[in-house]
């Protein structure tokens, strides 16, 4: 089983372990995949406030925020605590190949999924080919070279 390196990942990775806390955005794991005429995007957003949650197509940028509020609660003195809160932002460029009026999104049990149909457009579709006995009342191209009367 071959191992894959991202770059991106471990540098994030290595500044994280370097300042303790990131500030700033925090990037959500995601999946995607398609599924016939549609993508299927299943974002990992674990004690998200689904209120908090955003999601908004301008042009071809899909957009994903969402807010993860620190637990404050009074009297207690904190072991540990671990667990990242703050905004959360991923960004995708969708292109123009998709239908962005009917894409849905469902928050469950700290998954957001979103189903983002393929456009009618952008579905492939199969042309016929018409073979030449069935297709005479077409005009003859004229193939011969090109004469030249300027001589």
């Amino acid at each position: 089983m071959a191992m894959s390196f991202d770059p991106f990942t471990e540098l994030d990775r290595l500044t994280g372990a370097l300042t303790g806390m990131r500030q700033g955005p925090r990037v959500m794991p995601v999946d995607l995949y398609r599924d016939g005429d549609r993508y299927v995007l299943n974002a990992d957003m674990p004690g998200i406030d689904p209120g908090s949650v955003d999601v908004d197509v301008d042009g071809q940028l899909l957009t994903i925020r969402a807010n993860r509020t620190p637990d404050t609660r009074d009297g207690v003195k904190w072991l540990a605590q671990e667990r990242p809160h703050g905004s959360y932002l991923r960004q995708f460029s969708v292109g123009e190949g998709i239908d962005s009026s009917r894409i849905t999104a469902h928050y469950d049990n700290g998954v957001l999924s979103l189903v983002i149909p393929v456009s009618e457009r952008a579905k492939p579709r199969k042309i016929e080919v018409v073979s030449g006995q069935a297709h005479e009342n077409v005009d003859a191209i004229d193939a011969s070279p090109a004469r030249d009367t300027a001589s």
